[in-house]
């Protein structure tokens, strides 16, 4: 059984029906600000931060992840794979790995005080919580 140690930022999410570990390590971290051109951490989290990812940059973070938690997959495999709640489960998968790493984030501006964001992170997870 996978498990995951929340003090180095693991989570474990289950991928095409198995546990699997992910991690944002530093080399992860450097992987995406090459893939996003962010010059910094904080351009990184910036962009995370906006809840504005596409389809291939939730493969990136997942891919970085994965590579992170010590599996050998490229992105292209993470675009093959399948997750509980589709599209929705695999933002959910980033919402929890970036809390993970950089802590809770706060709601965007345009989302405070609306009704069921309370607790809730940029991409729309649960800050905190970790279900997978």
């Amino acid at each position: 059984m996978t498990h995951a140690n929340a003090r180095r930022g693991e989570i474990v999410a289950e991928l095409d029906g198995r546990r699997m570990r992910l991690c944002l390590t530093l080399g992860a971290l450097a992987e995406l600000e090459g893939a996003f051109a962010a010059e910094d951490l904080s351009a990184l989290v910036a962009r995370f931060s906006s809840g504005r990812l596409s389809a291939r940059d939730i493969a990136r973070v997942i891919g970085a992840g994965l590579r992170g938690g010590g599996a050998a997959v490229a992105d292209e495999d993470v675009m093959a794979m399948t997750t509980e709640g589709g599209a929705a489960g695999f933002a959910a998968i980033v919402a929890d790995l970036l809390a993970a790493t950089f802590g809770a984030a706060k709601p965007a501006a345009a989302d405070e005080g609306a009704p069921g964001t309370a607790g809730r992170d940029a991409l729309g997870g649960d800050a905190g919580a970790n279900p997978r």
